[in-house]
């Protein structure tokens, strides 16, 4: 306890990093002052329960809520994932896209700039769909042709403000803006769904061993979690000695940290996106309802849990692929003079590390098809669907990786000050694998 005092003061000590803190909680605060707001013509007392699910309720998880209170910032951040997702997909295909990544800084501004471009037509059409699907008839105050178009401008508006917001964090908070604005929304329903499950214990069956049991149990979920998240392969590279006038350059040995879950969530979330089909069918043709496909309606179902981590699965080796050159690092470790001991530079070496690849995906993509299922199985145990969101999942994986990445910033921060870092041993490493300023033996991300 006194370790934990003591670090919080030296973060206090250091004013730029003080500073940034302060300034991120802020706009954190703002951002669910405003996600409070609902759309202008909207009687909010007409809305009642509309709770989603499926798809929508992961959709509401990522916007704190707003989509299902029918607020200015319903489409949260997700328009501008979407388009980073698909700029992202472009640069791998795209030859014109994959030379601006080649570009440096200049690169990244242009792409980021098309990102937005991108976020503005995706929230366009996303604020068209939503207002005609979400928002029930009876709860319209106002012409309704005048809602739809005031509605669609107020919704695209308020995903570029969430958009602004990310980007200030970015820029003069700690931590990555939009991934902590979506952490902040799924961690607002933590308070609700822990008081349901509370009230259920001592109201229903369980009582207080129930409880702590379930506690003991997320706590080890959390930490199995994490396992996956930092869990890398390290494959050693050496670099031959360079002789510069008097200076000699390389000769050392670093590591290349392959992930063993290199896709991080989007497995998870396009799984969801697909497992989302059958309910659709049915939904528009309703002699289906009675068929097998019903199956795929309930996400507790033993037929959606094996087709949901079957897809995962699938998923995880497929966003590797897509995402992870070998063919790239092989190169760029023959450009800096690097090499795998045992292995012959060029094609043996992008093999190689095809071959490593491989392997540590599959385990990988097991674990976290168990991580996504979790919920279903907390479900079957008889705990209470908001509170079981949070036994693994999209949730779980964004607010793991998250914290962090956070972390390791502040701790970049205290040892750059020369204070301790946040842990007595070791040091945090966030999702890239490079452990927080250790000058002695750092991490080569290639």
């Amino acid at each position: 306890m006194k370790k934990l005092f003591t670090t919080l003061s030296n973060i206090w000590k250091i004013q730029e990093l003080k500073e940034r803190i302060v300034f991120t909680l802020v706009i954190l605060l703002v951002y669910r002052f405003v996600s409070h707001v609902v759309l202008p013509g909207v009687d909010a007392t007409a809305l009642g329960d509309n709770q989603k699910s499926g798809i929508l309720g992961l959709l509401d998880m990522f916007a704190g809520g707003s989509f299902s209170r029918v607020s200015i910032l319903a489409l949260g951040v997700m328009p501008y994932i979407s388009a980073s997702i698909v700029v992202q997909l472009l640069g791998i295909a795209v030859p014109s896209f994959q030379k601006m990544q080649k570009e440096g800084e200049s690169g990244r501004n242009k792409l980021n700039q098309i990102t937005r471009y991108l976020t503005v037509a995706i929230t366009a059409v996303q604020a068209v769909g939503y207002v005609k699907t979400q928002v029930p008839a009876e709860a319209i105050l106002i012409d309704h042709t005048l809602f739809f178009v005031l509605a669609t401008f107020v919704l695209s508006a308020g995903t570029l403000f969430v958009m602004w917001l990310g980007e200030k964090i970015t820029d003069k908070g700690i931590g990555n803006g939009i991934s902590l604005i979506i952490m902040v929304g799924i961690i607002a329903r933590l308070p609700i769904a822990l008081q349901q499950e509370i009230s259920s214990r001592f109201v229903g069956d369980g009582g207080l061993i129930a409880l702590v049991l379930e506690i003991v149990a997320l706590f080890a979920v959390v930490m199995f979690t994490i396992l996956i998240v930092q869990g890398v392969r390290k494959v050693p590279v050496q670099y031959a000695k360079r002789i510069v006038g008097n200076r000699q350059f390389g000769g050392v040995r670093q590591y290349i940290p392959l992930k063993v879950n290199a896709a991080g969530v989007m497995p998870i979330i396009f799984a969801q996106a697909l497992m989302f089909i059958p309910t659709t069918v049915t939904q528009f043709f309703p002699k289906l309802q009675n068929t097998w496909l019903v199956q795929f309606s309930d996400p507790t179902s033993l037929a959606y849990s094996l087709t949901f981590a079957f897809l995962i699965i699938a998923f995880t080796f497929f966003y590797t692929a897509i995402t992870v050159n070998p063919v790239q690092m092989s190169d760029d470790m023959k450009k800096n003079g690097g090499f795998i001991p045992g292995i012959k530079p060029g094609l043996s070496t992008s093999s190689f590390i095809d071959d490593v690849i491989s392997k540590i995906t599959f385990p990988g993509s097991v674990f976290l098809a168990i991580i996504a299922i979790l919920p279903s199985i907390a479900v079957k145990f008889g705990i209470k669907s908001e509170f079981a969101h949070f036994y693994g999942g999209t949730s779980l994986l964004i607010l793991v990786g998250v914290v962090l990445d956070t972390l390791q910033q502040i701790e970049s921060y205290l040892l750059m000050r020369h204070y301790d870092g946040l842990m007595k041993t070791g040091r945090v490493t966030g999702r890239t694998g490079v452990a927080a300023a250790n000058t002695s033996s750092s991490s080569a991300v290639i």
